[in-house]
């Protein structure tokens, strides 16, 4: 069955809605900053139309790299850091439940939970039966911890939100477009650096081709 195309009916190519999408969510640029950088490469657009698009067409993108990275890959001995995991007014058990339920039913099961020592996830990883798999210390989420600092710096960019809702949206795109152009360049020499981030573009141009 053939995808129906997401942009049929806009007047502006995919092209330039994929690399306005990519400018807003990816850099920490205003709205209208990403109009002034795509006016000087000839693109005449409003910030609200890029507000649009990022609210139509983020979630989309997410969605399809999403499916990309995780075909073929559900396997029992992934290793998750958690924190600050679910973006909720109260980081209690109700939500920790919620968020771990609907990933685990995406993903598979996990080898081991690393958190920090908040109760809430021993509490919910207890009532799933999975608390023997919990693991905490003052180092061990690292990763975790590290890993919201774009974002942080993303969001201050924004100068914070107005409503939960568009918190948990951006979040969610923001991940997602991130983690797809993070090449991790002190992992690599700068060659293969320079050939994952090109195979990384690429692949992003693709994204909704059909």
């Amino acid at each position: 069955m053939t995808k129906p195309d997401p942009f049929k009916g806009f007047q502006s190519s995919p092209e330039i809605i994929r690399l306005a999408v990519m400018l807003y969510v990816r850099f920490p640029l205003s709205l209208r900053n990403v109009e002034d950088l795509l006016h000087e490469r000839g693109i005449e657009i409003s910030h609200e139309t890029v507000r649009f698009w990022w609210h139509r067409f983020g979630p989309v993108f997410a969605s399809e790299i999403r499916k990309r990275r995780i075909e073929g890959l559900r396997s029992s001995r992934w290793r998750w850091h958690l924190d600050e995991m679910f973006v909720t007014k109260k980081r209690d058990k109700k939500a920790a439940l919620k968020f771990l339920r609907k990933t685990m039913k995406r993903h598979g099961r996990p080898h081991a939970f690393v958190t920090d020592k908040l109760r809430s996830y021993g509490a919910a990883l207890k009532e799933i039966g999975a608390a023997d798999r919990q693991e905490t210390g003052r180092w061990l989420n690292n990763r975790a911890e590290n890993s919201h600092l774009p974002f942080r710096r993303r969001e201050g960019a924004m100068l914070r939100f107005r409503r939960m809702r568009s918190l948990q949206k951006f979040a969610a795109v923001h991940s997602y477009v991130h983690n797809h152009f993070n090449q991790e360049r002190h992992l690599y020499s700068r060659q293969n650096f320079k050939l994952n981030r090109a195979a990384a573009l690429a692949e992003w141009r693709q994204l909704c081709s059909g």
